[in-house]
């Protein structure tokens, strides 16, 4: 039974909830735009639930995305990443909210907070250091303390993260693990997914490793690439993104042009399809940007092995060395050449790990699981009780 905690003769049932990044998807693809949507359509029956965003044109609108109302404010370019939308401080003023959900890094959001300064409470998920612009970092950094110091509840998605991040490093005492989660429901074998699996298998050619993602700096893309040359194995990788120019070019010249397929933009269905279709999926990333690796749920989610890099972050919290995959050193194609050979050799250490790697996510890496935990965070707020 549904608990109605109270707050002042409010209903916990009926509190307001506004979830803030700077895009959303559908339509734009990426980890935390994922996240957020998850979050949001998880919620909606619990709690009035609305979201704010940025606009990839210079238009405010509102959409209504599978019953969620999404307000998208003008957005005049990006500014190292961040939207330059001059009106966001006025919406996120006049959507405020009971709870009012931040997801960071978002400098247009954080900024707008601290010059309207809303009467909700205020939730911020940490999902990553800005990491590449160190000189806006540096600059970014007082608007982004003042705004930690003013949220009631900091949320980090790995123990690992909160230790090794130097923004959080000096508020780790406040910092709340909940790992991101994913619905399982559409990575489980049916009859439809079998035959668009069997339909893959017939034709492409293997063993097969995937990769699944917007192919960015970051990702490693290069040293699996590279890492192929010493593998008798096909790459298929699943995305599309800034990256793929420079990735067809090294390609080309280590001609391993018959071995590495681009896939390029898939949908939710295929995508899957080619994580049960593949052996071995693997996370190359090099840099602390890839701050947890949410794909390493989907793949363990469909009981396949990962190969994946030992970063100080949260993806080999994810990924368990020898429990649910291989974690190797980053920038090492000759590392990832090792343990994805390892594993295309070795069919009882695939199925082993992957089983593993299964169980392991279906407990600690659901979407339901995420929402429970959230879900406590906000009632202590609203009951009063520290975040």
């Amino acid at each position: 039974m549904r608990e109605r905690a109270r707050d002042n003769g409010r209903s916990l049932m009926s509190f307001t909830l506004l979830q803030v990044y700077k895009d959303y998807y559908p339509p734009i693809v990426g980890g935390i735009e994922r996240h957020v949507h998850g979050l949001s359509t998880a919620v909606r029956e619990r709690c009035k639930v609305r979201v704010l965003v940025a606009n990839r044109n210079c238009r405010t609108q509102h959409e209504v995305v599978e019953g969620i109302p999404v307000t998208k404010v003008a957005d005049l370019g990006r500014l190292v990443s961040a939207p330059v939308a001059p009106a966001f401080p006025y919406w996120l003023k006049k959507l405020d909210s009971d709870i009012i959900h931040f997801h960071l890094p978002n400098p247009t959001a954080e900024i707008s907070a601290l010059l309207t300064r809303p009467r909700g409470r205020i939730v911020a998920t940490y999902h990553s250091d800005i990491v590449r612009q160190k000189v806006t970092g540096a600059l970014y950094a007082p608007a982004q303390r003042a705004f930690l110091r003013r949220a009631d509840a900091l949320i980090v998605t790995s123990p690992a993260y909160a230790r090794s991040s130097p923004v959080l490093r000096e508020i780790a005492e406040r910092c709340r693990v909940v790992p991101l989660g994913v619905d399982p429901k559409p990575y489980e074998r049916t009859a439809a997914m079998d035959e668009k699996v069997s339909e893959l298998l017939s034709r492409t050619e293997g063993p097969r490793v995937y990769f699944l993602g917007v192919l960015r700096y970051y990702k490693g893309l290069p040293f699996l690439v590279r890492a192929m040359r010493d593998l008798s194995a096909h790459l298929y990788i699943g995305g599309d993104g800034p990256m793929r120019p420079e990735l067809e070019r090294l390609v080309r010249s280590t001609g391993l042009e018959d071995r590495v397929h681009f896939l390029g933009a898939l949908g939710e269905r295929e995508a899957i399809a080619w994580m049960h279709a593949c052996d071995v999926f693997c996370l190359p990333a090099h840099l602390r940007s890839e701050a947890y690796g949410l794909c390493q749920v989907e793949a363990h989610l469909c009981g396949k092995p990962v190969v994946s890099t030992l970063l100080d972050t949260g993806v080999p919290y994810v990924n368990r060395h020898e429990v649910t995959g291989l974690v190797v050193p980053p920038r090492s194609p000759e590392a990832l050449a090792d343990a994805l050979s390892r594993l295309l050799s070795d069919e009882g250490l695939r199925a082993r790990l992957g089983a593993n790697a299964r169980a392991r996510a279906l407990e600690e890496f659901t979407l339901e699981t995420m929402v429970e935990r959230l879900w406590h965070i906000y009632r202590e707020l609203l009951d009063g009780r520290p975040g």
